[in-house]
């Protein structure tokens, strides 16, 4: 009997090397994604490409959502340093806070692939983004466009500490620059989310009533904003978000958002679990790719929905 069971550990161990075994031995490559939150759509269409791709790849992806807690995230990153993940995807929640958690799986040899935000003072193996910046500058453009060239903007900034909401905002105050009749009277965080984004624009609106148009860092604080800025949204004022999320093309459609600048989520998914792959296998990767974004309006709208 005890001959059986020595037997049976022992197959037990063979088979859980087998399935772990990502050195070329025939088993899947494990990966670990962390998403910053899977609580806007945006991120589970990130999600969603993240997973097509490790399936065409027959690679074993783990995505977890760190719910814009950056200590809950960087728990998840050293439960993957710990599981021995051949490489792990960071949606950070915060580019400084997690520096710490990139460091530590560094230690252990294992690549970090940092997708739609970078990181700030940790050295990952590359990083898979938007081009937010050129992205800020089109919405700029843009909203001046629709507005004539003349009138008051407030701008509803991103999570602060992301490098997303930094690069679009530093974007959009360059490109703005060259609309002498336009002057940004207002900027405010509303975190990336919808629920803020109406508080903080019904706010606005009672301490700057004159506001014409509004950039929002993303298309869930513009539709905040929308609700909040009732029939005005689409007529007096002038809504710019970011993202191209499936709730926002349908507003472009309305005319209650003038326009969106288009990131493509399931792309970046999917360039992230690629680098991922590569980094797995030892080898090097160039330290950017700047995956492009597109004005999304009424006139060009049908393109993106199909």
């Amino acid at each position: 009997m005890k001959r059986t069971v020595g037997l049976v550990a022992v197959l037990v161990l063979a088979l859980t090397a087998c399935d772990t075994d990502t050195s070329g031995g025939g088993g899947p490559v494990k990966l670990g994604m962390s998403v910053s939150t899977l609580n806007n759509p945006y991120f589970v269409q990130l999600r969603q490409g993240a997973e097509e791709e490790a399936r065409t790849r027959g690679a074993q992806l783990t995505v977890t959502d760190a719910q814009n807690d950056a200590s809950q995230q960087v728990n998840q990153v050293q439960n993957f340093t710990s599981q021995s993940m051949k490489a792990i995807i960071l949606n950070p929640v915060d580019s400084d806070a997690a520096a710490p958690a990139v460091k530590a799986a560094d230690r252990v040899k294992i690549p970090v692939i940092a997708v739609d935000r970078g990181v700030n003072g940790a050295e990952v193996a590359q990083t898979v983004a938007s081009d937010n910046v050129a992205g800020g500058r089109l919405a700029a453009q843009e909203l001046a466009e629709q507005m004539g060239e003349k009138g008051e903007v407030a701008v509803l900034e991103g999570v602060p500490g992301t490098s997303a909401a930094r690069e679009r905002g530093q974007g959009f105050t360059e490109g703005i620059k060259a609309f002498p009749g336009i002057r940004v009277v207002a900027q405010q965080p509303a975190d990336f989310d919808r629920t803020k984004g109406l508080d903080v624009m019904t706010n606005l609106l009672q301490s700057q009533p004159g506001i014409t148009g509004v950039f929002a860092q993303n298309d869930e604080m513009a539709l905040g904003a929308i609700k909040a800025l009732g029939a005005k949204a689409g007529q007096e004022v002038k809504v710019v978000g970011f993202d191209g999320t499936p709730d926002a093309l349908k507003a472009v459609q309305a005319g209650t958002m003038a326009a969106t600048i288009a990131q493509q989520p399931r792309l970046l998914g999917k360039q992230a679990v690629q680098a991922a792959i590569k980094a797995a296998g030892g080898e090097t990767l160039g330290k950017t790719v700047a995956v492009p974004v597109k004005v999304v309006t009424k006139e060009n709208v049908a393109e993106f929905v199909s």
